[in-house]
């Protein structure tokens, strides 16, 4: 089984919207048995509250499910737990090796890494603009796919 964990700020955004359009994704292609699938926040901010309303707004739009989620943070011990753990932008990337300690195994990345144009997925919580995160989530969505298919890991 292929354990994933996408990580933000507050978990109510870009992590859950990648969570739930990478669930989709596995879903569609017959994996759904094959992945362990969650997402997490680097801050305590959103702790408890569900998917931010312009995420769930545009998943219903384009005809993601929205899975029952509350925001909660990553622990250290997440490291043992998930083969990877994928982050939305530069300062989670920072946050998360804070919050792990170290990335001996290589499990760490930012999920336009997967991408020919890695970048930063902004945060819609300051832009409002939840169509450009939907298309460069799932930019990187469809990229990490393949990258798990070119390395057999699916």
């Amino acid at each position: 089984m292929v354990r994933v964990l996408f990580i933000c700020h507050g978990n109510i955004c870009r992590s859950t919207m990648a969570q739930f359009v990478f669930q989709d994704m596995i879903n569609k292609k017959g994996l759904t048995d094959r992945f362990y699938i969650d997402s997490k926040a680097t801050s305590t901010e959103e702790i408890g509250n569900g998917p931010h309303y312009g995420t769930v707004r545009k998943l219903n739009e384009v005809g993601v499910p929205v899975l029952s989620h509350r925001a909660s943070q990553m622990k250290r011990s997440d490291y043992d737990n998930y083969d990877y753990i994928i982050g939305m932008d530069q300062w989670n990337y920072k946050n998360m090796n804070r919050i792990l300690g170290a990335d001996p195994d290589g499990k760490v990345s930012l999920l336009l890494d997967f991408t020919d144009s890695p970048r930063d997925i902004a945060d819609p919580w300051y832009t409002g603009n939840f169509d450009m995160t939907y298309n460069d989530v799932m930019e990187g969505c469809t990229a990490f796919l393949n990258y798990l298919k070119d390395n057999g890991e699916i």
